[in-house]
């Protein structure tokens, strides 16, 4: 089963294999490794990003290949290493889902079994080589497989007694090369610290779990100690008591019972009840919170109401307070007396203004149809050059792609009239004419063969009748 929301990298790589020649597919694989170092380590992305890997049987494209022959694959042993280290970066800390058995039991010992298998074929080779540079790309690829191969036993620690228990490995630790045997050691050295730590928090795991099963036995035993007692005393008190008041010693015993039954559950009730109503309980603090900051704000809102209240008005003015506030502004005015102005002089200035205005708005009419109309021509200049550049030359040109050289300016068409026809006198001209001439001398063209077909041209937009 496909998952939903696949990523969509994944989904045109794993398309792009299945569409792809063999050949091609060991190359195609390699933008795994890019998808993967760019997303954050550990994350849930990256999580979804291996379960869409392994449900889009990349996985397994990536153990076929390593499975083929060296010699046919593009990239040799750089593209074999780097596929051993998308493999087990896919491998480690992928969650199957419903594929598990499958993933655990055959997929992962065959990941193993191959990587162990690409090491001797690479100590082989290694061993057979005889260039210097050769034989370095090989360890370098040699110690890639091997880290690949730890890294894919550290996450998956089943694996250890399987390649401890492989031929192949053990054809690798007999090696006679010390750079290959320092490489196996060195690996086999990590492989058993994975195991005894493996071991150890295998052996805490047991350790914690039987402290727990202890831990119980002993309040089991504490618990029946404590009945033991309970019935022991209540015999001994059984014992002390006279025969006739041994059921009201009983109905006694029963009573405290009940009440200390009853109390325990009457907290337990109330607790879980707060509990209950502390969502409810929250909710009415945080209303009154919100009544209490809505009235202070409204009360603010209320006292600048007050201040910038509008003038009403003075309110119980005695005849002699006016008449006093009224001195007051007299001597203001004649202390500042204002300007007179007659009514002529005033009609004059508005005039004034009214036809400063209307020369204003005129000349601002006329500056804007000015303003379009250099507009419409700076695009019709530019229309006419990039019909220009794109148009083919004289020699190519077919049909109606000649009008495209036709100008609509009357200087510019004269002036190409002009040239044209200088051009054409030269070259008709009989060759003692030129005798002297030089490149860059201009030849005159009488006014009458210039004017002779001038009419005709395709000037403004329109031809003449």
């Amino acid at each position: 089963m496909k998952p939903t929301g696949t990523d969509p990298r994944i989904l045109s790589l794993a398309a792009e294999v299945a569409k792809s020649p063999e050949q091609n597919v060991p190359v195609i694989l390699l933008k795994l490794k890019e998808i993967i170092n760019n997303t954050p380590l550990g994350s849930s992305e990256l999580k979804k990003i291996k379960q869409d890997i392994y449900c889009y049987d990349l996985i397994q494209y990536c153990l076929l290949v390593l499975s083929q022959d060296c010699s046919r694959i593009q990239g040799g042993w750089t593209t074999i290493s780097q596929l051993t280290q998308i493999l087990s970066h896919c491998c480690v800390g992928l969650e199957p889902g419903e594929d598990a058995e499958e993933f655990y039991n055959e997929l992962l010992p065959s990941a193993a079994e191959n990587f162990l298998v690409l090491g001797r074929r690479l100590q082989t080779c290694f061993i057979n080589s005889a260039k210097g540079e050769e034989k370095d790309e090989l360890l370098h690829s040699f110690q890639i497989v091997t880290d690949s191969l730890f890294w894919l036993l550290g996450g998956h620690v089943q694996l250890i007694q399987n390649v401890l228990q492989s031929d192949h490995f053990l054809h690798l630790l007999q090696t006679d090369n010390v750079q290959i045997g320092s490489t196996v050691m060195t690996m086999l050295q990590n492989i058993l610290q994975i195991n005894r730590s493996k071991r150890t928090k295998i052996l805490l795991k047991l350790n914690k779990q039987k402290e727990e099963e202890d831990r119980r036995l002993q309040l089991q035993l504490q618990r029946q100690r404590a009945m033991r007692l309970s019935r022991e005393l209540r015999l001994s008190m059984l014992e002390i008591v006279h025969p006739g008041q041994v059921e009201k010693y009983n109905r006694e015993i029963e009573e405290k019972s009940a009440l200390i039954i009853q109390k325990h559950w009457r907290g337990y009730r109330e607790r879980k009840n707060f509990r209950q109503q502390r969502p409810s309980l929250t909710e009415y603090k945080a209303a009154v919170i919100l009544q209490r900051a809505t009235l202070k704000f409204l009360a603010k809102c209320r006292k600048k109401k007050k201040l910038f209240a509008p003038w009403r008005g003075l309110q119980d003015l005695t005849d002699a307070r006016r008449v006093e506030l009224k001195q007051q502004v007299d001597d203001y005015l004649r202390r500042h007396p204002s300007s007179q102005m007659s009514d002529m002089t005033s009609r004059e200035l508005h005039s004034q203004a009214q036809e400063q205005l209307q020369h204003y708005l005129m000349g601002r009419a006329l500056e804007e149809r000015a303003q379009q109309h250099r507009e419409a021509l700076m695009a019709q200049i530019s229309t006419n050059i990039e019909q220009l550049m794109k148009a083919p030359s004289l020699k190519e040109a077919e049909g109606k792609e000649p009008e495209l050289f036709l100008s609509r300016s009357r200087p510019v068409a004269a002036k190409a009239k002009q040239a044209h026809l200088t051009a054409l006198k030269h070259i008709q001209a009989p060759w003692w004419k030129k005798l002297g001439e030089e490149a860059g001398d201009e030849i005159d063209v009488p006014k009458d063969e210039f004017s002779l077909e001038l009419g005709t041209l395709f000037i403004g937009g329109t031809k003449p009748p």
